[in-house]
């Protein structure tokens, strides 16, 4: 639990945002994303509850949350603990209809802030990144590579970008990045097998790590925001044919 994204997902909460939804969606993030991974065996209560600066009261509520969801579950006797239990993959259909129903100035928005934070990552980690984090990435995206479903492409694409803010040796930067990947990624990688060719995003990101092994920042961050901004307008047209598919309005879509 020493590396940097964990480190980022188990950092005290705002003054003032420890309630018990807050705690659950802090941790129900980690989760979907992979950065506490399927039988990981989360701190004590006591341990947890200090770390995220809340009371045991709200942790444990939190945690009962989690356990309905399917999330967690709790062992007792020796070796107990609360262990975690990864999410199924996402439905489609599920997020076909969530793409559909946004906005092309939402999509855009989602796009800005995205290019925003990665790219001034990309470029922060050309300047800091040591030798372990430039490894981490390139296994990052082997993992990518290897990857045959799209909960799997979604949580590897994921990664890529937390260990790319993790990289920068950012805490905030890292919180930014979980916070957007858990907001959009799923819908970032929706069009992936009917649109983008996985190949291609392993290829650009591999280009990214380049860039910051050799320490250009520039490439770095000008690679990352491309890489971005050509994702977006990919789910925008995508958003588009699934607004003409349904014969219906997007809420203000403006093309």
């Amino acid at each position: 639990m020493t590396q940097l994204p964990v480190s980022a997902v188990f950092a005290p909460l705002d003054d003032g945002s420890g309630r018990v939804e807050v705690v659950v969606r802090r941790l129900a993030e980690a989760i979907a994303l992979g950065l506490v991974a399927d039988g990981d065996q989360l701190p004590s209560e006591l341990e947890l509850a200090g770390a995220l600066n809340v009371s045991t009261v709200t942790l444990r509520a939190a945690l009962a949350a989690l356990r309905e969801r399917g999330l967690v579950e709790t062992r007792r006797g020796r070796g107990g603990g609360t262990f975690v239990r990864g999410p199924a993959d996402p439905s489609a259909a599920r997020l076909r209809q969530r793409l559909r129903e946004l906005s092309s100035s939402e999509l855009r928005e989602i796009g800005d802030y995205r290019a925003a934070i990665a790219g001034t990552a990309a470029r922060l980690a050309a300047l800091r990144a040591s030798g372990e984090n430039v490894q981490r990435l390139r296994q990052v995206v082997a993992k990518l590579e290897k990857a045959t479903t799209m909960g799997e492409r979604r949580r590897a694409d994921g990664r890529f970008h937390i260990e790319l803010a993790a990289a920068a040796q950012s805490v905030r930067l890292t919180r930014a990045e979980i916070d957007i990947q858990a907001e959009a990624g799923e819908l970032l990688w929706l069009p992936y097998g009917e649109a983008v060719d996985p190949a291609e995003v392993v290829h650009s990101h591999t280009a990214v790590i380049d860039a910051v092994a050799a320490r250009d920042a520039e490439s770095a961050r000008r690679l990352t925001e491309a890489h971005i901004d050509k994702g977006v307008q990919r789910l925008m047209e995508f958003h588009w044919r699934l607004v003409a598919t349904a014969g219906g309005d997007d809420g203000g879509s403006t093309r």
